[in-house]
């Protein structure tokens, strides 16, 4: 295995289980430093909605992933987390997460079961590429070279270069012949032409309770204002259809209801009601029941005029588009699209023009959003590639 990550060790665990001889190279000085960093907020494990709306939620992609899918469902990793000694709940927006909250005593448990069944994992030995046969490592000992009778890359996107997923390993690929699509930032943030005053006073402020809208359907929750535009889980849900539409037609806006309890009809009734010699904030306040970011907000982005009508500052109130100029970097995302397109591995996630070599994880094109959604389409293609490898290397 190259690539230390779940889905790497996802394959490992398959494949010492059905008593295999297994080597995990490691590029970085410790495993799955990704699934720890997300493991911070919670670890946010996999999600409990309908399962056949789950299996939709990966875009492009959903069809070509749905075997891994099928052979290991949410329903199965917490099984596995459990099996681990990680029992788990369901929050409620639907996402699972361990009831210790964190990552790290799932992942210590995993690799002691990996150490059990003989998995040898090697850190801080990064893979330089192809040298004949073989795969090139550069380790703590100098270079070296190896040879196993099948292999499995599970490197990771782009997103998030400092935890070791640099998309380094592109070029070698691409000149065996393998197509890979350019990496896009995915569930990221977006920049948004601020002024000034309102970044200094409002950056990190969140945004709660509003409706948001783009092309990717209607969603509520809440985001963050940022110095450099907005981010946040609500961000992230429209995250891929804003990028898309930035990259077709050069411009693309989040579309907000500050006021989803009320009606426009009984905000614009409200809204007149209000002295009309009274300052905007308190007519807000009073007839819209909005302050603070949210009335920043409202001044930052819509003209004096708009505001002193109460049909049309209702109309904003339940409409309100923020205009983005384009994604934030792709080393600040929480996940990348692109990568190894799926029509370039059979079946069993081997590459067609490298018999012998698998792939899994984010290496490949497809994308979801956060929710759970990403670590379990890792596990679940790590598992699906570990069954290939032992096809491979049965002869089948």
């Amino acid at each position: 295995m190259i690539g230390g990550g779940s889905a790497g060790l996802m394959a490992a665990e398959v494949l010492s289980t059905a008593g295999h001889a297994v080597t995990v190279y490691e590029a970085m000085p410790t495993a799955a430093r990704k699934f720890l960093l997300a493991g911070k907020s919670g670890l946010n494990i996999t999600h409990a909605e309908d399962y056949r709306r789950f299996a939709t939620r990966f875009g492009a992609a959903s069809d070509r992933l749905r075997p891994a899918l099928d052979a290991f469902t949410p329903d199965d990793v917490r099984a596995w987390a459990a099996g681990l000694g990680t029992e788990t709940f369901v929050g409620s927006s639907g996402r699972v997460f361990p009831k210790a909250m964190k990552a790290s005593p799932l992942l210590r448990a995993w690799l002691r079961r990996l150490e059990a069944q003989g998995v040898t994992l090697l850190t801080r030995h990064r893979w330089l590429g192809f040298a004949g046969d073989g795969y090139l490592f550069e380790t703590p000992e100098g270079q070296k070279t190896v040879r196993p009778d099948a292999a499995l890359l599970a490197l990771g996107g782009a997103s998030w270069p400092r935890l070791g997923s640099d998309a380094a390993w592109v070029p070698w690929l691409a000149a065996k012949g393998v197509e890979i699509r350019a990496f896009r930032p995915a569930n990221c943030g977006f920049d948004v032409s601020w002024s000034e005053a309102f970044r200094e006073r409002f950056a990190g402020e969140p945004l709660k309770s509003v409706i948001a809208s783009s092309g990717a359907g209607v969603f509520p929750g809440e985001f963050v204002i940022s110095r450099h535009g907005i981010e946040g889980s609500l961000v992230y849900a429209h995250a891929a259809a804003l990028r898309d539409r930035l990259e077709r037609d050069g411009k693309a806006a989040l579309t907000l209801d500050l006021a989803p309890g009320r009606s426009m009809d009984r905000l614009t009734r409200d809204l007149a009601r209000q002295d009309s010699k009274a300052s905007f904030a308190t007519r807000l306040r009073k007839g819209a029941g909005l302050e603070g970011v949210k009335a920043a907000l409202l001044r930052e982005l819509v003209p004096e005029a708009p505001r002193a009508d109460p049909a049309s500052l209702a109309a904003t109130l339940k409409a309100l588009s923020i205009l983005l100029l384009r994604p934030r970097p792709i080393a600040e995302a929480i996940s990348s699209a692109g990568g190894i397109g799926l029509d370039q591995i059979d079946d069993h996630y081997m590459l067609k023009t490298l018999p012998g070599l698998f792939v899994a994880g984010e290496m490949l094109d497809w994308e979801a959003p956060t929710g759970g959604y990403l670590l379990t389409a890792c596990l679940a293609t790590g598992r699906a590639a570990a069954l290939g490898i032992e096809g491979w290397l049965a002869g089948g």
